[in-house]
């Protein structure tokens, strides 16, 4: 692609299948996944089993999806995304172990099976957890040595994916969620919890897809700028399919969020509301993504963004 930074390019799409898409790069941040993970056949082999188990139980690996398809708009390649991506996988799989947690939101099944915690041992849970939240940073840092990546970038990598996790991130947000069970919050503070709990790893897919391309780091967040409202739509459709899924497609318990008495966007909008809100967000998106230059290849991304909006799981 013309001014493209990175250097190279996938071949071009030329029909987006973005259920395919979502596949082949799945597939292709698994078999990654599967070369770093320590075996179960390790001499802590319980620990790497629950580990395993919670990576390959299934999933869209749309946070991993969204960091390589941003490397490769902005004419990266595919390998150069992986092991952000996978850090990204590892950092939310982590997360839905300790949420599942009886002392967080006490689920018995996540991705159509036992949650950790279930199927093995709490506390074993809990350690999986801490291990999955910590070896992203040394997977990242290690990749970035042996490929030889100069330090800065993947510095701005290891800070992208820990603001993720702590500074406005994923921890701030669920503690931010546990805070408002059982009380009315209002929509500016919901809008707020949501920006860390589920925006902050869609913005850090986007931002290190676009790191991992070469893009100039000053550039990151402005080019980045579409991963707000994609995160913003991800949620209010997460609160939907809560309201109107089951439990066997979505491979989760339903009606969680009405039972633990969390604000969601449709009990502060109603079912139509947060669904034309969802449909205005995307808008947002496709139009942040109308800014970017013209040599960017957006048509992968905005496929993502149709998907977030109607996905049925």
């Amino acid at each position: 692609m013309r001014g493209a930074p990175g250097g190279g390019h996938c071949p071009p799409i030329a029909l987006i299948d973005i259920t395919t898409y979502l596949e082949e790069r799945g597939a292709r941040v698994d078999s990654y996944l599967d070369t770093v993970l320590p075996a179960a056949s390790h001499a802590h082999g319980r620990l790497y089993e629950a580990v395993r188990y919670s990576i390959f139980a299934g999933g869209k690996r749309f946070r991993p999806a969204l960091c390589i398809a941003s490397c490769e708009a902005f004419g990266g390649l595919t390998e150069a995304a992986l092991p952000a991506a996978a850090a990204l996988e590892l950092i939310h799989v982590s997360s839905l172990i300790h949420d599942d947690l009886p002392c967080m939101d006490d689920s018995d099944l996540r991705r159509g099976r036992p949650s950790c915690h279930r199927a093995f041992a709490e506390s074993l849970a809990v350690l999986a957890g801490d291990w999955l939240l910590c070896f992203p940073f040394a997977l990242v840092a290690e990749a970035g040595e042996s490929a030889g990546v100069e330090s800065a970038r993947t510095l701005r990598l290891v800070r992208e994916l820990a603001e993720a996790v702590c500074r406005a991130g994923i921890v701030e947000g669920q503690a931010e969620d546990l805070d408002a069970e059982a009380r009315h919050i209002s929509f500016e503070a919901l809008r707020a919890l949501h920006a860390r709990k589920t925006g902050s790893l869609i913005r850090a897919a986007a931002r290190c897809g676009l790191i991992a391309a070469g893009v100039p780091l000053d550039d990151v967040v402005r080019f980045a700028a579409y991963a707000e409202p994609l995160g913003l739509a991800f949620q209010i459709a997460d609160d939907i399919l809560d309201v109107v899924s089951d439990e066997s497609t979505l491979g989760k318990p339903v009606g969680a969020d009405d039972a633990n008495q969390k604000s969601t966007y449709v009990s502060c909008l109603g079912l139509e509301g947060a669904q034309e809100m969802a449909a205005r967000v995307a808008v947002d998106a496709h139009r942040e993504l109308d800014a970017l230059p013209d040599w960017v290849d957006t048509r992968v991304l905005r496929a993502l963004v149709d998907f977030v909006v109607d996905r049925r799981s």
